[in-house]
C-alpha cells in the first residue's frame, strides 16, 4: 500500500512526525509531500498565481512552498505520477478540527484534496487542553491511531467521503473508546478581533479565538471529544442541503 502524508502545520511539526511514525507501521512505501511553513486556516486555498517550488529533504519526503492542496495536488500528480497513492493522510494537526473548523482547516482540506484526486483520505488531529503550557499528547495518537486506521481501512467508503479523526486531550490508558460523530457546532463568538498597535501608533489586527468549551449536542464530535472519546466523523464533499433542495423545488415551481 503506497501511502501519502501531507498537513498544514508544516514539514517539520512533530504532529507530522507522529503520523509518518504510524504510517510506517501499516506501510513500507510512505512518501511526505507537505507545506513549508504553517499553513493553518489555509481550508482549501489553491496556488493559482505564482509558481509552486519543491524542496527534497530525502528520498521520499518533500516540501512544498504551498498550501495542503497544493501539496497533495505535487505529491499525486508529480512526485507520485508513475504509481498513485492508495491512501492520503492529513495530520496530525495540532489542535482539534472539529465543528466549524471543518470548513478552515488545511487539515480537512488536505483529505478533502486526496478525496477529490480518486483517492481515500483521511484526516487526524490530536487535542490539547484548555490550559495554556500544557503539551501536547502526540504518545495518544500514536497509540490509537495505527488500529484505527486498520480498521476503517477494511471498510468500503462511497467515493466523495473523508474520515475526520479527533483524538482527545488525554493519556493513552484514559482514551474512552471510539465515538463515530457528526459535526458539531461551537457556541457563537468565539473568534474575536484584537486590536494593537505599532511603534508609529498604527493599529493592526489579529484574529483570536477564545479557548473554552461548548455546550455540545450528544453525538458530535465535540462532545465525544470532550469525554475522552476519539471521534470519527465520516464528511462527505457534496454540501447540498438535501431538505432545503425540496423547500426550494416547491417554492420556485414556475
Amino acid at each position: 500500500m503506497r501511502i501519502l502524508l501531507t498537513n498544514d502545520d508544516g514539514i517539520d511539526s512533530p504532529g507530522l512526525h507522529a503520523l509518518r511514525d504510524i504510517a510506517n507501521q501499516l506501510s513500507d512505501d510512505v512518501w511526505v509531500v507537505a507545506p513549508e511553513t504553517n499553513q493553518s486556516g489555509a481550508s482549501h486555498s489553491l496556488s493559482l498565481h505564482e509558481p509552486l517550488r519543491m524542496r527534497k529533504l530525502d528520498e521520499r519526503a518533500f516540501a512544498v512552498r504551498g498550501t495542503p492542496t497544493d501539496s497533495v495536488i505535487m505529491g499525486v500528480r508529480h512526485v507520485l505520477k508513475d504509481k498513485t497513492p492508495d491512501l492520503v493522510l492529513s495530520g496530525i494537526n495540532r489542535g482539534a478540527n472539529m465543528a466549524e473548523d471543518v470548513t478552515y482547516s488545511g487539515t480537512i482540506a488536505g483529505a478533502f484534496e486526496g478525496t477529490i484526486l480518486g483517492v481515500r483520505s483521511i484526516a487526524l488531529s490530536q487535542a490539547f487542553g484548555f490550559e495554556s503550557g500544557r503539551a501536547v499528547r502526540w504518545q495518544t495518537a500514536l497509540a490509537h491511531g495505527p488500529g484505527l486506521l486498520r480498521k476503517l481501512l477494511a471498510l468500503d467508503w462511497p467515493a466523495s467521503s473523508v474520515m475526520n479523526i479527533n483524538f482527545p486531550d488525554r493519556e493513552p490508558d484514559d482514551v474512552a473508546g471510539t465515538m463515530v460523530t457528526s459535526q458539531g457546532r461551537r457556541d457563537p463568538g468565539l473568534l474575536n478581533i484584537e486590536e494593537r498597535h505599532d511603534t508609529w501608533g498604527n493599529p493592526y489586527y489579529w484574529l483570536a479565538f477564545e479557548r473554552r468549551r461548548s455546550n455540545a449536542q450528544e453525538g458530535t464530535d465535540l462532545a465525544a471529544v470532550y469525554a475522552g472519546y476519539i471521534s470519527v466523523t465520516p464528511l462527505f464533499l457534496d454540501l447540498t442541503h438535501q431538505g432545503m433542495r425540496k423547500v426550494l423545488e416547491q417554492a420556485l415551481a414556475c
